[in-house]
């Protein structure tokens, strides 16, 4: 499928929501409920403070239990070539990398030198099932949203570049777009980008005719049927 182009105005408003908006806002673009591409498990966030990530995913697979089988001069080979594919294309893009020892995850990719690596490189952050470390002394601004915190980097290596991966129930592809934060992640639909802003707008509207009347003086019971009937009319 051809990818859709991502607009400066675009990148903005999806950075100054959050994830269960950008979730909801795909339901309303595609007219339906049922939209299933995120992930389904509590995630933890290196700084849940930062706004969420967005981009175009960059996957790869990695393990870390046991060492490679390969030789060294393989793995080493399979490394550089994992950056030079976190590398590749303009931005903005996020890497999606799954372990896939999960679920016994050790191998602490995700730690301050992989961080600054990966944050040089000119990616927007991490989204990943293994693990994350180093969590006081990680760059600023590149968040990471992993399964796990952990203290090793065990035997990791790369294990192959480019192909779908699985994040908590969540496939991703190569050049996917992602959004993530403290909630999770999802995959915005190709079908739904060109109408995405409006879709946002048409939820936080929606949302609006029951927090603005919860959350004024007076409010009761029989405001709130108002208000629910209203909200129902319009909502996805």
């Amino acid at each position: 499928m051809e990818r859709s182009c991502l607009t400066q105005d675009l990148l903005a408003i999806l950075r100054a929501h959050d994830t269960p908006t950008i979730c909801n806002a795909i339901e309303v673009a595609q007219g339906k409920r049922g939209f299933n591409g995120f992930t389904r498990k509590t995630m933890l966030h290196s700084r849940p403070d930062l706004p969420a990530m967005v981009g175009r995913a960059r996957t790869a697979r990695i393990a870390g239990v046991a060492p490679s089988t390969d030789a060294p001069e393989i793995v080493r080979a399979r490394r550089l070539a994992y950056f030079r594919a976190m590398a590749r294309g303009p931005g903005p893009t996020v890497a999606v990398v799954e372990d896939i020892d999960h679920p016994h995850c050790i191998a602490g990719w995700w730690g301050e030198v992989h961080v600054a690596v990966h944050k040089g490189l000119g990616l927007a952050g991490a989204v990943t099932n293994g693990v994350m470390r180093d969590l006081g002394v990680m760059d600023d601004n590149f968040p990471v949203l992993a399964g796990s915190i952990g203290v090793s980097h065990g035997h990791v290596h790369v294990r192959d570049l480019g192909s779908q991966v699985s994040i908590f129930g969540l496939q991703v592809s190569e050049d996917d777009l992602i959004h993530a934060d403290r909630h999770g992640a999802v995959v915005i639909p190709e079908t739904v980008i060109a109408s995405l802003a409006d879709a946002i707008e048409t939820v936080i509207k929606n949302e609006a005719r029951i927090l603005g009347p919860a959350r004024a003086p007076g409010f009761d019971i029989h405001k709130l049927e108002a208000a629910w009937a209203d909200f129902e009319a319009h909502r996805t």
